[in-house]
């Protein structure tokens, strides 16, 4: 008889809860919907410019398309070809690899010796790191042709190896030289690497320097010690950009690149002797020059499949040299 009597008042009680978790749900989602409103712009803009060119070219790129006609359905024949039937795509891939493999690590020791060299000026740093930081405010294309003037086989460097009655090389024009001609833009270039390496040895405590010093370390130790741990971070950094840099390196190839028009080429991308051919490059030719846009959406998921896959193993591999001030990694 208990029961029976407390079930009218029991059946008020879960209907208000129903009621309560009724208006809760609907506040969340008049709160979701809020939130998404504001974000409209954001998400119909990442979806037009982004998550639609990627699904377009991801499906560009099992199809034969020339952007006159209608894409014809090929499957994997683009992947195929690439890996089996052009030999450009081979050569442009070595091409990419030796400035990834030499620019990277110099930029960075480049970088931070500089860096180590303007912590020890009393006067006038900040004169010293505006004259290294300039070079990085010019533009690109402004700076390959600067240098393709300044190693033409008669200008200025030359002139002066002669002098010095060193070998004259013919730099831009000899395809052995030409990617030495690229690093000494991209060591030319240095400054914003070497403005965060200055700031994370800006950053290091004395205190680590001095406690070394009195256990005796010599400058050496110091450096590989103290130094180097404590800007593992920038270094990490600074290589994860240079490589994703070193797969995209396009504009200082191609202008100097374009030096081939002197010749009477009709195509000079990678001039000479396709030393100048990188991995973008070749991209570029086979999309914008010879509109075969199915292969080169093919190359360009190749690319973004490279990039990511060094990333992440740049991103592994970082755990056990890279160290954080308090022990976050």
């Amino acid at each position: 008889m208990a029961t029976v009597a407390e079930r009218p008042t029991a059946v008020p009680e879960q209907v208000r809860l129903a009621e309560r978790r009724r208006r809760r749900r609907r506040s969340a989602l008049r709160r979701q919907g809020t939130a998404l409103l504001f974000m409209a712009p954001w998400i119909i803009g990442f979806s037009a410019f982004y998550v639609y060119p990627m699904a377009a070219s991801l499906y560009f790129s099992f199809t034969k398309y020339d952007i006159l006609s209608q894409p014809i359905w090929v499957g994997l024949s683009n992947y195929q070809f690439m890996f089996t039937g052009d030999a450009l795509f081979w050569q442009s891939v070595r091409n990419t690899m030796w400035i990834i493999a030499f620019l990277v690590p110099l930029q960075v020791a480049f970088g931070i010796g500089t860096a180590m060299v303007l912590t020890r000026v009393k006067r006038g740093l900040s004169i010293y790191r505006t004259i290294f930081f300039l070079p990085t405010m010019v533009p690109l294309v402004a700076a390959a042709l600067g240098w393709l003037f300044l190693l033409n086989p008669a200008g200025p460097i030359n002139r002066i190896l002669h002098l010095l009655h060193l070998p004259e090389p013919l730099w831009f024009y000899d395809p052995h030289w030409t990617k030495p001609g690229l690093l000494l833009l991209g060591m030319w270039m240095v400054g914003q690497t070497m403005i965060l390496f200055l700031a994370a040895l800006l950053d290091v405590p004395t205190q680590l320097y001095e406690a070394a010093e009195i256990e005796g370390a010599s400058p050496w130790q110091r450096f590989r010690h103290v130094t180097l741990p404590m800007v593992s971070p920038v270094i990490f950094f600074s290589v994860v950009i240079g490589v994703i840099s070193g797969f995209k390196y396009f504009t200082e190839a191609f202008v100097i690149s374009q030096s081939g028009d002197q010749t009477g080429l009709d195509n000079p991308i990678g001039y000479p002797q396709d030393s100048l051919r990188f991995f973008t490059s070749h991209l570029y030719q086979q999309g914008f020059e010879a509109f075969h846009m199915g292969y080169a959406a093919a190359l360009s998921w190749i690319l973004f499949l490279v990039i990511m896959a060094c990333t992440l193993v740049l991103i592994r591999g970082s755990r056990r040299w890279v160290h954080y001030q308090g022990g976050f990694r």
